[in-house]
């Protein structure tokens, strides 16, 4: 026996509730954040070349930050363009396997570009 308002209660249409929401507004406080961090770090830098940034980024602070800023990108981009996806793709098959590519995508350039960071900042 619950109340009509206890059974709706943070559930929107795709009965999840404000977690997408909430996860989005989260990863743009990160964002902002980090891209702050990062401003600030390349202009303190003493030199603009690919040696002084690589000399930069092998340390372990600066190489976290990256993939931490790396990650909350692609997530809010995620995140934004699922929405986009689930309000305008009206077919069910072509929702499905846009959603799919779209987290395939994310998920494969997130890699790449840790892995590419990693190669930065270990020296490979």
């Amino acid at each position: 026996m619950r109340t009509s308002i206890g059974r709706v209660r943070g559930l929107g249409a795709s009965r999840e509730g404000t977690s997408h929401f909430m996860l989005q507004r989260l990863t743009a406080v990160s964002n902002v954040l980090l891209v702050l961090w990062f401003v600030l770090s390349m202009a303190a830098l003493p030199g603009t070349g690919y040696e002084q940034v690589r000399a930069w980024l092998a340390a372990p602070v600066p190489t976290a930050l990256m993939i931490l800023f790396v990650i909350s990108i692609f997530y809010h981009a995620r995140l934004g363009v699922q929405v986009v996806v689930e309000d305008y793709v009206h077919h069910e098959g072509t929702k499905v396997v846009s959603l799919a590519a779209l987290t395939l995508a994310v998920f494969g350039l997130a890699v790449a570009c840790i892995v590419a960071i990693l190669t930065a900042s270990l020296g490979s």
